[in-house]
């Protein structure tokens, strides 16, 4: 008896030692600078968002941190140094979501998998802006939809690159209104955009950001916004709901993953300063003024929300024959 209560004491005593460990490890956690690895060039959604995130995480956990653009290769370049990295919390993957969901479906050999990455918060969210450049004969979504039905194959549309959420997305739009577009991909949203403004390219679906400032200066047609509410930096372009076609809805999403295998306590403490972070008024300030709607999930909300969408993005990367080339 008495043996069995000293091994008894022994465990209560580890277990008891082992939680405090936890706990000292959350406490020392960061003891030096955290990198944001973000798998975009500078400027958009994905690396506004981290320089959103960077600076008042910088001040919450007290050290500094740095944003790393490593562009490339759809993201893959990104995600497959983020996944080799070591799993301490201190280097961390903005992700995108058409990268996050969709590369898996679009490429057979990836420098990483999903399983590779450790949820820890959404941050941010965008709706897309159908956008046309100003020669295109219609006024509205309806007019724009009848002009190609009467015209199949003569307009062109912009993508950020095969695979992107540009393309597929202008995909499911195509096959939800019966009509016919060439695709035109491009390396990112720069060139991209340029070449809609010139009037080479007639039609780009992206992220508000983007595109919000040309269609102020009336140099590009915005027709619609792909969710459910309009979006106030373009208040005056209508909802696909509004505009007549309803059902078709599309949104952007950036999120912080950091390695698998990281310690639970360093993701809680990381995902909870994230939250505290897009709380403060000065970072809904800078949001709402770039353009990004800012919006937290917990690791395991996030997990949910992978789950969901890469299940779609590969039914409909399927449909659609699309493929990375």
């Amino acid at each position: 008896m008495t043996s069995r209560r000293t091994a008894l004491g022994q465990m209560a005593v580890a277990l008891a030692l082992a939680g405090i460990g936890s706990i000292a490890s959350a406490q020392a956690f960061p003891q030096k600078p955290i990198t944001l690895i973000v798998p975009n060039p500078p400027g958009g959604l994905v690396d506004g968002s981290a320089r959103l995130l960077g600076e008042p995480l910088s001040r919450i956990l007290g050290q500094s941190v740095v944003i790393d653009n490593r562009g490339g290769a759809s993201g893959n370049v990104a995600y497959g140094h983020v996944a080799r990295s070591a799993p301490d919390g201190y280097t961390l993957l903005v992700s995108y979501s058409a990268y996050h969901v969709g590369n898996p479906s679009l490429f057979p050999k990836m420098p990483w998998a999903q399983k590779d990455f450790a949820p820890v918060a959404l941050i941010t969210a965008a709706t897309n802006l159908i956008a046309v450049h100003p020669s295109v004969p219609a006024a509205n979504l309806k007019e724009f939809v009848a002009y190609l039905k009467s015209n199949p194959g003569k307009v062109s549309y912009a993508s950020q690159g095969n695979g992107s959420l540009s393309h597929v997305g202008t995909e499911m739009f195509k096959t939800q209104t019966g009509t016919s577009m060439v695709h035109i991909p491009y390396r990112g949203s720069g060139a991209a955009i340029s070449d809609v403004l010139s009037g080479q390219v007639q039609m780009f679906m992206t992220t508000p950001p983007s595109v919000m400032g040309h269609i102020q200066a009336g140099k590009l047609k915005g027709l619609a916004v792909t969710s459910k509410v309009r979006h106030p930096g373009v208040p005056q372009v209508p909802t696909t709901a509004e505009a007549g076609l309803t059902g078709f809805e599309l949104e952007a999403w950036v999120a912080i993953f950091a390695p698998a295998g990281t310690p639970p306590d360093v993701v809680n403490k990381l995902t909870a300063s994230i939250q505290q972070a897009l709380e403060l008024p000065e970072t809904k300030t800078r949001a709402a003024t770039a353009g990004i709607d800012l919006r937290y999930l917990s690791p395991a909300s996030l997990q949910a929300l992978v789950d969901r969408e890469t299940a779609f993005w590969a039914k409909t990367i399927q449909a659609a024959k699309i493929t990375a080339d």
